[in-house]
């Protein structure tokens, strides 16, 4: 029985008014990197952040109802909303998914949070594409949350020097089945779980729980907690995972391989990662976009990178899009789009 087409019906953003520049991430470190380090070698010319009603579940909410207004959707259509969403939010143990199904109306619609750091965008488009193919009620999902996880970072630690990019935005996607353009195709996701507890916040949780003595620490406690194992694992299977990512996507996709890929939406990290992996993968710079001026916003990267490279017209109809994402954890995506009829 031939399967459903399902397509991306439109997204929606949110960001933040504030900025963070390259001089002022300078100053945190206490000069420790210069201004022309962080431009240059970390690829930050300046980073959104959030404001002080911008909470993730706020930012989610707003970018979902800019991907509302976008489209013309009517909120009650939507069956279901992933939130992928950051677990830093305005209160602990309550459900995004549901904050926003109330921000937007959508009352015909259930709701659940997924978590997979920086790759649960990708991960979310592959779980919605599986909810929507597998259920014959279900037509409409929206994917939708916020990041601002650079609120833990401390500038001053030299082992996060590859976190100083962490920004802050809210994100959304429609997915509905039955489509005749932007095309959802194969998504490919892996996972190496003995990096499982190398990064995270170190202080509030129930192993090292807050005190009187260590909340201003803890606050900013995003941390490399095993620099020597974390540093050299990921020199030994990152790299290859992510391209076996790349290529098993495109080979989910209808047999597509790299000399298919029309635009790359692809994550912020330092600058020289970025022209080597468009280099390795026989992309030129116009085939994706630099985020050095917005930094990196975790998991709402691939809907930003979407949205501008639309804006700048280097994603046309026909254009293969391949989003890629990695996230601590340790976990790497890559998911492919058709855009276009």
């Amino acid at each position: 029985m031939e399967k459903e087409n399902v397509g991306i019906l439109g997204y929606g953003l949110y960001l933040p008014g504030r900025i963070m520049t390259a001089k002022e991430i300078s100053e945190a470190t206490k000069g420790v990197w210069s201004e022309s380090a962080v431009v240059e070698k970390l690829g930050i010319v300046k980073k959104t952040i959030p404001g002080p009603d911008d909470g993730t579940q706020e930012m989610g909410a707003r970018a979902a109802q800019d991907a509302l207004e976008r489209t013309g959707l009517d909120p009650k259509e939507i069956d279901v909303i992933i939130c992928m969403g950051e677990e830093w939010k305005e209160y602990p143990l309550t459900t995004s998914a549901l904050y926003i199904q109330d921000r937007i109306g959508a009352a015909n619609a259930w709701g659940i949070d997924v978590a997979n750091r920086c790759c649960t965008t990708c991960a979310a488009i592959r779980m919605a594409k599986d909810m929507l193919r597998a259920d014959d009620e279900t037509r409409t999902v929206l994917i939708a949350g916020g990041y601002r996880n650079g609120d833990f970072v401390d500038y001053t630690d030299k082992d996060m020097s590859m976190m100083y990019n962490l920004s802050a935005g809210g994100g959304a996607l429609i997915l509905q089945k039955g489509m005749d353009k932007n095309l959802v195709l194969g998504t490919h996701v892996m996972a190496d779980g003995s990096l499982a507890r190398d990064a995270g916040v170190e202080i509030g949780g129930t192993a090292k729980p807050f005190t009187p003595d260590n909340v201003e620490e803890g606050y900013k406690s995003l941390r490399v907690m095993n620099p020597g194992h974390m540093k050299a694992r990921l020199n030994e299977v990152s790299v290859p995972n992510w391209y076996r990512c790349i290529d098993e996507s495109l080979r989910k996709s209808g047999g597509l391989t790299r000399k298919d890929i029309g635009y790359l939406a692809i994550l912020h990290f330092k600058r020289s990662q970025h022209l080597g992996m468009v280099a390795e993968l026989g992309l030129t710079p116009d085939q994706t976009i630099y985020l050095e001026n917005y930094g990196h916003m975790g998991q709402i990267d691939q809907i930003l990178s979407l949205a501008l490279g639309l804006e700048q017209g280097k994603i046309k109809d026909g254009t293969v899009i391949t989003m890629i994402a990695a996230g601590i954890g340790y976990v790497w995506a890559s998911t492919c789009v058709r855009w276009g009829r």
